[in-house]
């Protein structure tokens, strides 16, 4: 199923990368504070990477890997760094086993096909190899979401999908399963920015290149009334004391091992040795 617009996808990545580069406008933020967040994880992780593989650099190489040697940096949109390469999450062309370490920021939310770019990562990492990505979760732009639902139904007489779909936390971790990885945990944040007002939401996300890019998105350029009239809505129910608006970002964490022998397994059911009951000091009945 083709659910995003790739082509204008690497068109407004290349734009947000070039405003980076160019210091014409900081729209990274959002992209910094999880690689640090990112960073902090893998710091966690007791292991001397010698391998790893960055994905999306909007936010800067993560400063736990800034140190390697052999770093291999790259984005689905050509960069003006020419260190960092062109790669497509949905295509890896890397054969398989080459890296110890895939971390991907706040990228493959825009994937496609999600299930089948985790296989291409859980393939490219060698035995025992680590898997760490942050994506945006279902809760993201919720105050956007809504505002925009019923300015659109006012003025139009119907919806059209103008907010990505994201990935359900309940879903994150059977998706790594289904993958093939190893020990797969998931865990989430939720970052609440505010903004100076409800067009100034919509201008950061066309920055950081995360606006909207459904292919059956409604083509055109947007009435202004619409917009205003989201923002009105947005301002008035979600408005907070100090004149501002909230901005919510759910941020979802994936985090897998390639599957090696020495890993962790876990217990065949029935071969415990201790019971329950008894460590509680309490009868145990059988029904």
């Amino acid at each position: 199923m083709i659910i995003f617009d790739r082509d204008i996808l690497k068109i407004r990545r290349k734009k947000a990368l070039d405003r980076t580069f160019l210091h014409a406008a900081d729209f990274d933020f959002l992209h910094r504070e999880v690689a640090d967040r990112l960073s902090e994880r893998l710091e966690e992780v007791e292991r001397n990477f010698k391998s790893p593989l960055q994905m999306g650099m909007l936010g800067g190489l993560l400063p736990s890997l800034m140190s390697h040697r052999h770093m291999t940096k790259a984005d689905r949109t050509p960069y003006p760094d020419r260190q960092i390469i062109e790669l497509d999450e949905e295509n890896l062309p890397h054969e398989q086993g080459k890296y110890d370490l895939i971390v991907s920021n706040l990228l493959m939310h825009w994937v496609n096909d999600l299930p089948g770019a985790l296989i291409q990562m859980q393939r490219a990492l060698k035995p025992d190899g680590l898997f760490i990505a942050s994506l945006f979760g279902g809760e993201s732009l919720k105050e956007l979401r809504h505002s925009l639902m019923i300015a659109e139904s006012e003025i139009s007489g119907g919806v059209s999908p103008r907010i990505s779909p994201f990935v359900d936390i309940r879903d994150a971790g059977s998706l790594l399963q289904r993958a093939g990885f190893a020990l797969p945990v998931t865990d989430m944040d939720t970052l609440t920015v505010e903004y100076e007002s409800p067009l100034k939401v919509m201008q950061d996300l066309r920055g950081m290149g995360e606006s909207n890019a459904v292919l059956d998105r409604r083509k055109g350029l947007t009435p202004p009334s619409l917009m205003m009239r989201a923002a009105e809505i947005y301002q008035q129910q979600f408005g907070l004391p100090n004149g501002k608006v909230p901005a919510t970002f759910q941020i979802v964490y994936l985090t897998g091992w390639h599957p090696h022998e020495s890993q962790q397994k876990p217990l065949r059911p029935g071969s415990a040795q201790n019971r329950l009951a008894e460590a509680l000091k309490t009868t145990e009945d059988k029904f």
